[in-house]
């Protein structure tokens, strides 16, 4: 759909092109006018948005799970995290999340901020927050889900993000964060 330039660096769509409509995520591929009076094409990745959850306990260790990515073929450890459902806040989407995947519920639950995933391509809005003081309390996993929960000491994750086991692109940003906050100096 055309819209109008707000800026002399905005791209204008000319013409929007839908390949895929799925039910996280939508794919099109648009022509775009340039500042420089060029058309280009832009392939971009409707994603919705979702919610992550550092998982921070009073033993200074940080709640992570390990499940298998099947995009990427390899198991990984990641901070809790989902999508944000239809009519959902995201800190209720938060809450529910770490329920179904770290059987927890927080006593506090602090907004970190809001982080584009991969903002090339795709529009997925990432809400990041620090959940801390937490209480039994679990919902059932996504049917499509097999996660497992890894509790690792703060002072590990300079080494764990050095030798590449933490991969994954909000669970290092959270983990940066976090070693920030706490004066972890990274290795």
């Amino acid at each position: 759909m055309p819209q109008e330039v707000k800026s002399n660096i905005e791209e204008v769509c000319v013409k929007e092109n839908r390949i895929f409509d799925g039910k996280i995520l939508s794919v099109r591929s648009d022509e775009v006018l340039t500042p420089s009076g060029n058309h280009a094409t832009r392939e971009v990745v409707e994603h919705k948005p979702a919610v992550g959850m550092l998982a921070f306990t009073e033993r200074k260790t940080v709640l992570l799970v390990r499940q298998y990515r099947y995009a990427v073929h390899e198991e990984t450890l990641e901070i809790c995290a989902g999508l944000i459902e239809k009519g959902e806040d995201p800190s209720q989407a938060a809450e529910r999340e770490m329920q179904e995947e770290l059987n927890v519920k927080a006593s506090k639950l602090h907004r970190i901020g809001e982080f584009y995933a991969s903002p090339g391509f795709c529009t997925e809005l990432f809400t990041l927050y620090l959940a801390e003081g937490f209480t039994r309390s679990s919902l059932p996993q996504d049917e499509d889900e097999n996660v497992s929960v890894c509790e690792v000491k703060l002072i590990d994750i300079p080494a764990m993000i050095r030798e590449g086991k933490i991969r994954d692109s909000k669970t290092f940003a959270a983990l940066s964060w976090l070693m920030a906050k706490e004066g972890i100096a990274p290795e």
